[in-house]
């Protein structure tokens, strides 16, 4: 589904270079559920953008799902985006202005859905997540536990063939962490493959694979267990 070969990042300046990502190679099969650890600064967040294509990689080559992207021009790398991930982001990035179902309806406009179709997505997502009664609610509404639901909604509405979870459970108590992980859980048992970057070990224990970031260096983690223990 995702393979990575000899991929790297670097930003510039007029006179530094900094290696944010070493030379890597990582796949993750259809399916698979992958968390991403590692320190603040360790390149996490480079390792998603460019995994998510919202950076370009400086070299290597990565297929998405099949498709050699670093080939794509800006525009087809937008429409693989729009159809083939979905973004869970820590902060939720719900608009507060809109309600659930126009929250989740909104990025689903750019794909060329009819209205049925649409509604049939936002309904089925908003169910998936124990929230359809509230559709009509607002996010300051919310809790953060159900904002966070919501977010996921809008995330698997589109049909991703995977997910970029960034930090998902950082902004909640250990409680609603652990009930949006038991809903991730159940999305990947659904076939959904996920990657989760993550500061807390014990979700990290509840994906299959762990992968660790460090100095730009990934490498696969063979027993987080004993690592952390």
């Amino acid at each position: 589904m995702l393979s990575m070969r000899n991929l790297a990042k670097a930003y510039y300046t007029d006179t530094i270079k900094t290696q944010a990502l070493q030379p890597f190679d990582l796949e993750i099969a259809a399916g698979e559920f992958v968390a991403v650890v590692g320190p603040s600064g360790s390149g996490k967040t480079t390792f998603l953008n460019v995994t998510g294509l919202l950076e370009n990689p400086c070299e290597g080559q990565y297929e998405l799902d099949g498709i050699n992207v670093e080939k794509l021009s800006d525009k087809h790398k937008s429409k693989l985006r729009n159809e083939k991930i979905g973004f869970i982001f820590q902060s939720f990035n719900l608009i507060p202005e809109l309600n659930l179902y126009d929250n989740i309806d909104m990025p689903l406009r750019y794909r060329k859905l009819s209205s049925k179709q649409r509604h049939e997505r936002i309904m089925d997502a908003l169910t998936k997540v124990g929230l359809a009664s509230r559709q009509s609610h607002f996010p300051a509404q919310l809790s953060g536990g159900q904002q966070q639901r919501v977010a996921i909604a809008r995330a698997i509405a589109g049909k991703p063939a995977f997910l970029l979870a960034d930090e998902p459970t950082g902004n909640l108590d250990s409680k609603m962490a652990d009930s949006i992980m038991q809903l991730l859980q159940d999305i990947n048992n659904q076939g959904t493959s996920i990657i989760m970057v993550t500061h807390d070990p014990q979700q990290a224990l509840k994906a299959q694979r762990v992968v660790e970031i460090r100095d730009g260096i990934i490498a696969e983690v063979a027993d987080y267990a004993k690592a952390i223990a």
